[in-house]
């Protein structure tokens, strides 16, 4: 290698630059972003101001649901992503029933507590049996799939982290949440939900940006098969290539032969082997 085509101290700048501007981009895809987060809260916040204010629980579910499956028509109207409109569509219309057939309000954020318990549980139980749930999440979509657990040390345990962040926060969230589910009122557990929905989510979020800008860039193994599948190519071209120069009669032979497939005239006879 020359030293023109050794990687420059820019290069590795710029090979840095991007590969986190790429973990931001996927950390927001992965997430919802803003839209992921008017999506979850918004529904919430409408059903808890109509009850305070009217009292009706079907009222103040179909509102909801009615809500949630505007901005699930709008992200499909705009080609966007569905998985976080449908989720929160699955979610509220599970609330929304489990509300009107009991009468009790509160069970209107029952299914999205429940929800927020088990991810609680799911990311501290995948970071002790060091297979951390960010890192499954994060992975693909930074074409390293899971090569982070056997050849990237430090972004294994920056994933570990980031999961630790995100299942004890969500531990500390359902610890507030499910108190007043049993011993408060609707309205209580309904302005608190709302009030705990964005902020440590942001709080996830960020936690997990800081360990990953911190951590080793990502391996991308995408790259390395594309490479070595041309590499694998080259080595095929190089030894037929072999081949024909040590055998030139066998080769006059197969252009013969490829020329007659091909309807061409061959004036040649055959090569004569001794």
């Amino acid at each position: 290698m020359t030293s023109d085509d050794k990687p420059t101290p820019t290069d590795d700048q710029d090979a840095a630059a991007k590969s986190r501007a790429a973990a931001d981009t996927a950390l927001l895809e992965a997430f919802g972003g803003v839209r992921g987060m008017v999506d979850t809260t918004v529904p919430g916040l409408v059903f808890v101001l109509l009850y305070t204010i009217k009292r009706d629980i079907h009222l103040a579910a179909i509102a909801a649901l009615g809500l949630t499956v505007l901005l699930a028509l709008a992200r499909l109207a705009r080609k966007e992503t569905l998985k976080h409109a449908f989720s929160g569509v699955f979610g509220v219309a599970f609330g929304a029933i489990f509300a009107m057939m009991s009468g009790d309000a509160k069970n209107f954020y029952l299914p999205g507590m429940l929800y927020t318990l088990g991810l609680a549980v799911a990311y501290v139980l995948s970071a002790i049996f060091r297979y951390p749930l960010i890192g499954v999440l994060l992975g693909p979509m930074l074409k390293e799939n899971l090569s982070w657990r056997t050849r990237n040390p430090g972004r294994l345990r920056a994933y570990t982290k980031a999961t630790w962040a995100w299942g004890l926060i969500l531990l500390a969230k359902s610890a507030i949440l499910f108190p007043l589910y049993w011993w408060g009122d609707a309205t209580q557990l309904g302005w608190v939900k709302v009030a705990l929905g964005i902020p440590p989510f942001l709080l996830c979020v960020y936690l997990t940006w800081i360990f990953l800008a911190k951590a080793p860039p990502p391996i991308d193994v995408i790259a390395e098969m594309e490479a070595e599948e041309k590499a694998e190519r080259e080595r095929r071209r190089a030894r037929a290539e072999t081949e024909r120069v040590t055998d030139p009669l066998l080769a006059e032979w197969t252009d013969q032969i490829v020329s007659e497939a091909r309807g061409e005239s061959a004036d040649r006879q055959p090569p004569r082997f001794p």
